[in-house]
């Protein structure tokens, strides 16, 4: 069947709610999907409710964030028990730094003349189902960018601000597991794309204890998918793949790559599947 493993919701910085997401993927003939939000599963319950109701196979996901050597990383979890709490901790940590983040963005700009009223930001409040975030669906309505690439391009490229610094991939994946969860690298051609994605680039992610990579994704040529495909044979890992869809908001499709489960290699993942009952 098709798959999907990898959608975002307004949980996190995507349009959809999970009513939405249930009824566009079984409208594209999606059999198997994952909610993955940043750092937070708040969403997840809810889609697999509505999954069991439509009938289709639902994966439990979330996208960690995590540091290494100054690069963002994100580690999809899959197949965890909601209950964890050290996975519902690293989580609300995660948010809790890009929350102050945010707020960093919004003080820097002030600083650098922008006319933006910090407390009217604190008090600001928007449409989740347009996407993106607090701060940045601030500005657009404030008239300062027109989105998020005007957003990354011209605002925060004149900044000298860091990103924060996330866990280390490897106490990302000791949570994860501790969840009985499954830590798959999220989309390695555009997390290593600086540096190059190569065996030697893998390494310090192998290291950590990944248990597999997104082979199939939009930020892949066929050339990355092969490379992929490969090093997850060589190491005997899991294949997965997704759209990284985020409703309207920055234009990716969902069911984008075409992914059938016989491309994939979910091993242990298969009886974390959540089926109709």
């Amino acid at each position: 069947m098709r798959a999907d493993l990898h959608i975002h919701t307004v949980a996190s910085d995507g349009c959809w709610p999970p009513e939405r997401v249930v009824a566009e993927v079984k409208s594209r003939s999606i059999g198997l999907f994952a909610v993955t939000d940043h750092d937070t599963i708040a969403s997840v319950p809810a889609a697999e409710a509505l999954a069991r109701e439509a009938g289709l196979a639902f994966l439990r996901g979330v996208e960690v964030s995590a540091s290494l050597d100054g690069r963002l990383f994100h580690i999809l979890a899959y197949g965890f028990d909601l209950e964890s709490l050290a996975l519902t901790a690293l989580l609300h940590e995660n948010r809790a730094k890009m929350e102050g983040f945010n707020g960093d963005i919004i003080h820097a700009l002030i600083a650098a003349g922008y006319p933006i009223d910090a407390d009217a930001y604190d008090a600001y409040e928007y449409d989740p189902t347009r996407g993106g975030w607090k701060g940045l669906n601030f500005l657009i309505d404030e008239g300062l960018c027109t989105g998020v690439r005007d957003f990354f391009d011209n605002l925060m490229a004149g900044l000298s601000l860091e990103m924060p610094t996330f866990a280390h991939p490897a106490e990302a994946v000791a949570v994860i597991e501790q969840a009985n969860g499954a830590p798959i690298l999220a989309h390695p051609g555009m997390s290593l794309r600086r540096v190059g994605l190569t065996a030697e680039t893998l390494r310090p992610l192998l290291e950590s204890g990944i248990a597999g990579l997104e082979c199939y994704s939009q930020y892949h040529d066929d050339a990355t998918i092969r490379f992929c495909l490969d090093w997850c044979a060589r190491h005997d890992l899991l294949i997965t793949g997704g759209s990284d869809c985020h409703g309207g908001f920055v234009g990716r499709e969902v069911g984008v790559p075409l992914v059938d489960t016989a491309d994939l290699r979910l091993g242990e993942l298969e009886e974390r599947i959540i089926r109709q009952l």
